[in-house]
């Protein structure tokens, strides 16, 4: 079987068997995190992404209408697509963002992957973020803020090891971008890292820098392209006997016939 017609099941099972077998060696090669504290990220931080949220959603609001009738004339009903993503601390919540992709399914009732079902207005909202603007209103509820870890799938919740949980230890945000231009689609690998990072340097300099290099790189051409292609990189499984986090392309082939034959 090929790997790209694994049912979600199968994914799991994979998953969870990578994360049994790895995790505990894993961990104890790993040093602690610790989270930067202080009054910017008690207090600070939440008064500055309130005060941005709320003048975003009042600026943006007629850009957001015209999409929301660009959207229903390029995919149709519903145009809000809502997920559960992890926020701080592990806790669900909701996102919304207009939908980009078409709910294609192959034979067997499983979601086509994203990069065949995105349609091309949804390719273009992507590269340029016009899909994000919807989350200023996550924002403003507090279940996310302007800069910070982007927030995952739940079903990754278990996979992490113990120093990439710590992205976990503050609100997950917008973006975090990297901190040098992307010249390459970037892995999980690079993004639990720079996560990771922001974690331990969050302050109002380090925000103003990462708000800065946002800008920086969408309008560096090869960053934006890199930004673009990231679905590509495939879903987060796991880890590698070394640590490094891996896609379902890279699992060992024993756990993929394993998941087959159960």
């Amino acid at each position: 079987m090929e790997r790209n017609q694994l049912t979600k099941a199968q994914r799991w099972a994979i998953a969870n068997r990578l994360a049994c077998d790895r995790l505990p060696a894993i961990n104890e090669m790993l040093e602690p995190v610790k989270p930067r504290d202080g009054f910017y990220v008690r207090y600070g931080k939440r008064g500055i992404d309130i005060l941005v949220a709320g003048t975003a959603l009042a600026v943006s609001a007629p850009l957001n209408l015209a999409l929301a009738v660009a959207t229903f004339l390029d995919v149709g009903r519903p145009i809000i697509f809502r997920q559960e993503r992890t926020g701080k601390n592990g806790k669900s919540f909701t996102i919304v963002k207009f939908r980009n992709m078409r709910n294609a399914t192959d034979e067997r009732g499983e979601l086509l992957p994203a990069a065949q079902r995105v349609t091309k207005f949804g390719a273009f909202v992507r590269r340029t973020s016009l899909d994000e603007f919807l989350n200023f209103w996550s924002v403003l509820k507090g279940d996310m803020s302007i800069i910070g870890p982007r927030p995952l799938v739940p079903e990754y919740l278990g996979r992490y090891n113990a120093r990439h949980r710590a992205r976990l230890a503050v609100r997950p945000g917008l973006e975090c971008p990297p901190r040098q231009p992307l010249d390459h689609v970037w892995t999980w690998q690079d993004q639990f890292e720079n996560d990771v990072w922001y974690v331990e340097h969050v302050s109002l300099a380090t925000d103003v820098m990462m708000f800065v290099n946002l800008i920086r790189f969408a309008l560096d051409r090869k960053s934006a392209e890199a930004r673009s292609r990231v679905s590509q990189r495939g879903i987060f499984m796991g880890y590698s006997l070394d640590g490094t986090a891996i896609n379902l392309e890279q699992v060992p082939q024993e756990y993929v016939d394993d998941a087959c034959n159960e």
